[in-house]
Formats: structure tokens, C-alpha cells, sequence
């Protein structure tokens, strides 16, 4: 991933279920996991706990590359996430996108929604309330 912002690294936890930033859109990481033996519940479908980790990993990322381009670090602790399941993810590869709809100093609010082959068809949506110490 060459557009990568360099200090943007994804947790141990996103490695694990093997979630990758694929591509850089409008300044926001798309994240994106395969389907596989890792991230598989019922035969040929994702798991809800993967596909959560998913809209989690897209948050916090989007978050954090928005924190690095103002130039500002901070502690990201969860206050509130909240997953809605639209679909059930099908055996093929799943992207996730978050959006940042409020930034303050001290919180932030994100929007995210996770896709397979179109992405105004989401498989799942979070909303995220993140404190920032």
C-alpha cells in the first residue's frame, strides 16, 4: 500500500483477522479482509465478531490518518460502538470505510459501513463514539 500514511499502522488484532488498508480514498484508509478460514462463522459466511472487527479496524483508522494530517496524536479509548447487521457477508472479500462526523478536542463520532461488491449496499454499519486522551 504506497499511499499509506506512514505512521497510519493497523493493531495486532487487525493483523490477526487479516485486515489491510487497500487504498487511500479522499484522505480516508479503505480497509479490506479476505474470507477465510479466520474470519469464517457458519459454513461460506463471515462471522459477526470478524465483521465487527472490521468496522472497528475502518474506524479507528479513519480516525487516526485524520489525527496524523492535523498533526495531532492522542490515546483513542472506545465510550460507545454500536454494530447494525444489514447482511450476511458471503464468502469473498469484504471492504470497510469509516467517516469522521464530529471531531472535537477531546471526542469523536464515526460513521462506518462495511461492503463486499457495492459499496451503497453495505453489509453492516457502526457508529463509534471514541475519547481521545
Amino acid at each position: 500500500m504506497t499511499d499509506n500514511p506512514a505512521r497510519l499502522k493497523l493493531p495486532a488484532y487487525a493483523h490477526a483477522l487479516g485486515i489491510e488498508v487497500a487504498r487511500i480514498e479522499d484522505g480516508v484508509p479503505v480497509l479490506t479482509v479476505e474470507f477465510g478460514r479466520i474470519v469464517e462463522g457458519r459454513p461460506q459466511h463471515y462471522h459477526g465478531g470478524a465483521t465487527a472487527g472490521l468496522l472497528e479496524n475502518a474506524g479507528y483508522a479513519a480516525l487516526r490518518a485524520r489525527l496524523i494530517a492535523e498533526g495531532r496524536e492522542a490515546q483513542l479509548k472506545p465510550v460507545n460502538i454500536t454494530v447494525q447487521y444489514l447482511s450476511a457477508g458471503k464468502s469473498q472479500t469484504s471492504f470497510a470505510k469509516g467517516r469522521i462526523t464530529r471531531l472535537g478536542r477531546r471526542n469523536a463520532n464515526i460513521a462506518v459501513e462495511a461492503w463486499q461488491d457495492d459499496p451503497y449496499r453495505p453489509i453492516a454499519t457502526a457508529i463509534m463514539n471514541i475519547l481521545m486522551a
